[in-house]
């Protein structure tokens, strides 16, 4: 509504209101929003899954779990922020039909975001007892949190591509491709969680939730020459 009240000038203005409710563009923006809202489902319910499959790991491996995500979610807020370029810069290139922009603005806002990453898994390996000990005060949750502490110095590292890739190719509008992949990546997931923790405990768990990071990596890549053609 406020969006609405906002827009009201131009709304008001017959013939660039008629271009807005155009049935081609709100059916692309239905479509785009669509994959999306699909994509981040699925990532969110890959996130959900672990907690529950932590569970029965016991009480204090879920805990452990629960404060070891939180380096996740950290880690995701800082290195969006160069997906967010990448998608700004990747969109206004493909709207100048400048290929060669796409893959610049691509490389260069992956650069930024793998040394952001290189980073924060340093952050993580020196820091990351500290910052254990103050998300919890219980003696037997901190040792169990630093014996899985490598795994969340390993996710920015494994976990950049895949999120660059998503700013590049919602910049690019591939909206359809990168929910794809996402499909693909969950699929990977599953096959990991049913085959990893019975041999490996809660090792295989994070072991799994890498696995998914790196599989959205590689069939988004495989996808990427599509972000250049976009802007041809």
């Amino acid at each position: 509504a406020l969006g609405l009240w906002l827009a009201r000038h131009v709304l008001g203005q017959a013939r660039r209101a008629a271009g807005l409710w155009a049935r081609d563009r709100l059916t692309r923006l239905a479509r785009v929003n669509g994959d999306i809202m699909i994509r981040s489902v699925l990532l969110q319910g890959c996130m959900t899954s672990f907690l529950f499959l932590g569970a029965g790991q016991g009480d204090v491996p879920l805990a452990a779990n629960q404060v070891l995500l939180q380096f996740v979610a950290l880690t995701a807020y800082a290195l969006d922020g160069f997906a967010f370029a990448a998608e700004s810069l990747v969109g206004q290139a493909v709207g100048a039909r400048r290929p060669d922009r796409v893959r610049r603005a691509s490389l260069l806002t992956s650069a930024w975001g793998l040394g952001g990453a290189v980073v924060m898994g340093l952050v993580f390996i020196v820091a990351g007892g500290a910052i254990i000990d103050l998300l919890t005060t219980s003696d037997a949750v901190r040792q169990a949190a630093r014996i899985y502490l490598p795994w969340l110095a390993l996710a920015p590292l494994i976990g950049v591509a895949g999120w660059m890739l998503d700013g590049i190719f919602i910049g690019a509008t591939l909206t359809r491709d990168m929910r794809n992949a996402m499909i693909r990546s969950v699929a990977v997931f599953a096959a990991c969680v049913l085959i990893l923790p019975p041999f490996w405990g809660n090792h295989g768990l994070w072991a799994a939730l890498m696995a998914l990071n790196l599989a959205r990596a590689v069939t988004m890549l495989r996808r990427y020459p599509n972000a250049e053609a976009a802007a041809a």
